[in-house]
């Protein structure tokens, strides 16, 4: 069992979620308790799913091409993430530029639809199918070398309750820190770290 890379994997997969959080506490705009659930319950289905899709394709393939496929697929786009990080990096907090997007990945603000800053249940849903959207292919990658979706699918949803409710609560300090400034390009590091580590176990 590679407790490591089910952890790591979960922790960087939900750092979007952490920036998020930030940047509605940042406006003071509120995450009910039931919201962070049903964004945390998305998390895991995506996670879930994705990673089942990994094992589906792996099974057509030999173990070891299968794992370094997967490693591959997690390291690269580990790779991807810090180069596109880096290229916003320099402003105070990242997670707010693109402001008039309406993907609330890119502009979280787009989230809160009704402009009351209270992310509703209805408003959760949205957000929550956007952030398992944009971690399909690290679970595809994961899934592909044989990680536990289980324990992952289980991890991502309570790194993903921990992010949401505790970014959103310490916004304001928190995006002014190294953390929040540098959260994608370490996100970035620990995927392609895994990646390497899921070639070599």
């Amino acid at each position: 069992m590679h407790w490591l890379s089910v952890l790591t994997i979960a922790f960087a997969s939900n750092l979007d979620n952490l920036a998020i959080g930030i940047a509605f506490g940042v406006r003071s705009t509120r995450i009910p308790t039931m919201s962070n659930v049903i964004i945390a319950l998305i998390t895991m289905v995506g996670t879930y799913l994705s990673m089942t899709i990994g094992e589906i394709v792996a099974f057509y393939m030999s173990g070891l091409v299968a794992n370094v496929l997967g490693a591959v697929l997690i390291s690269g786009i580990g790779l991807w993430t810090i180069v596109d990080s880096w290229r916003k990096w320099g402003t105070e907090i990242p997670v707010l530029n693109h402001e008039t997007s309406s993907d609330p990945i890119r502009n979280p603000y787009a989230a809160d639809v009704d402009k009351n800053n209270i992310i509703s249940v209805k408003e959760s849903v949205a957000l929550g199918i956007a952030l398992a959207m944009n971690n399909l292919a690290v679970g595809i990658g994961a899934g592909a070398t044989s990680v536990s979706p289980l324990l992952t699918t289980m991890f991502a949803g309570l790194f993903s309750l921990a992010f949401i409710g505790f970014g959103s609560k310490v916004g304001y300090v928190m995006a002014r820190t190294w953390f929040g400034k540098y959260s994608g390009i370490i996100g970035g590091v620990l995927l392609f770290l895994i990646g390497i580590y899921e070639m070599i176990a």
